[in-house]
This record gives C-alpha cells, sequence and structure tokens, in this order.
C-alpha cells in the first residue's frame, strides 16, 4: 500500500488543487480516478470498462458495477462524498465537452480531448498525480496504480473487515488472497506491542527462566 498514514488524503488533497504547471489542468477527473481506487478499490482494466450508467443506484443507495476479473461482475457500494466527486468530475466533463459526452453508454474515464481513456493514459495519469503530490517515493514505480487498490484493501482490515466481505469488495476469486491483508494488518499489530519499550523490561527481571 501507500507508504505513510495520511499518504492517500496527501495525493488526494495535492491533486484536487489546480496546478498552473500544468497545460489544461482537471483536477476533477484527477481526483475521480484516484478516488475509485482508493474508495472502491478497482483495478486498472475494471476502471477502464466503467460507463457512466456503471454509477447507478437511489440517493444513499449508490453503487458502481464493475466488470470484474475473470468475468466475475460485482456490485461494489459507494459512499455519498464518492458519489459527490463522480457527480462533479461529470459535470466538469459536461462543460468541457457538451452534455451529449455523458451519455450512459459512454465511457466513464476519459482522456482531455473527451476519448476514452486507455491503459497508458491511464498509468500516465496515476503516475503525474504522484508526482505533482511529491510522494513518488512512497509506492514503488510500475505498482502505482495497484498501490491505490492496495490501500484500500490494507485500510479495510485495519478497521475491522473480515477476510470474506474484502474478497467479496475486491472481486477475489478466493479467500486467500483477501486473507494476506488481515495477516499484514495482524504482523503491524505485533509489532507495534513489540515496540512497547515495558515489554523490553520485562526480559530483564529473570523469573520464569529454567534453572540449571
Amino acid at each position: 500500500p501507500l507508504r505513510g498514514e495520511d499518504t492517500p488524503e496527501e495525493l488526494l488533497a495535492a491533486v484536487a488543487r489546480e496546478d498552473g504547471r500544468q497545460r489544461d489542468p482537471w483536477p476533477e477527473r484527477d481526483v475521480a480516478v484516484l478516488a475509485l481506487a482508493l474508495c472502491a478499490g478497482l483495478r486498472l482494466s475494471e476502471l477502464l470498462a466503467l460507463r457512466v450508467a456503471s454509477v447507478a443506484g437511489r440517493p444513499g443507495e449508490r453503487r458502481v458495477n464493475v466488470a470484474g476479473k475473470g468475468g466475475r461482475p460485482r456490485v461494489m457500494p459507494i459512499e455519498d462524498d464518492l458519489d459527490r466527486v463522480l457527480a462533479d468530475y461529470l459535470d466538469s466533463r459536461a462543460r468541457r465537452f457538451g452534455a451529449r459526452s455523458v451519455r450512459p453508454d459512454s465511457a466513464l474515464l476519459v482522456d482531455r480531448r473527451g476519448e476514452p481513456l486507455r491503459r497508458g493514459g491511464l498509468q500516465y495519469l496515476v503516475e503525474s498525480c504522484y508526482r505533482r503530490a511529491g510522494i513518488g517515493d512512497r509506492v514503488p514505480h510500475g505498482a502505482r496504480l495497484h498501490a491505490l487498490r492496495h490501500t484500500f484493501a490494507t485500510r479495510l482490515a485495519e478497521d475491522g473487515a473480515s477476510a470474506a466481505e474484502i474478497m467479496r469488495l475486491l472481486g477475489h476469486a478466493s479467500l486467500a488472497s483477501s486473507q494476506t491483508y488481515i495477516e499484514v494488518t495482524a504482523g503491524q499489530q505485533r509489532a507495534a506491542v513489540r515496540s512497547n519499550r515495558t515489554n523490553r523490561a520485562l526480559a530483564g527481571l529473570g523469573w520464569g527462566r529454567a534453572v540449571g
């Protein structure tokens, strides 16, 4: 995942600010891409497959219909904050390219010309977001987008989600993949306990040691 407790928040805040160095800034679109990965855990291929109509449901019951890996579709519930980010992005897109650009069957994510984003373009977009936020050193090169999905899963585990819940939300084929996030979190908890100085003091007491 992204290294640093507040790194996801730093990334979103930095990208939300218009950057005068950009030739054609579009923060609404960039934040929407990051938010779908960080708050819905979507893969690169899943992001590219989204249509405007993929975001559906009544207020309070909004969802993203995802064409998952291996032909396994899933429904991803989304909260009001993410729904507002997507609505702001679509509004900005309509202003740029006209109302016809947001027809239900059109690609949800587009480039600055209004054309559907492709794999290389999406990867470049995410890479540029890291650079603008100044956090490129907090995730291995080549894993920029996957790190956002990984962060989503790790935070689910930290907040108490079960392996079965993580499996359903991420579209994993088996519990084994999801269990990894639970085990990572358990390891982090053990490391935190181990760092307690009082534990080290116990080592000097000598109680309970075998007497030779």
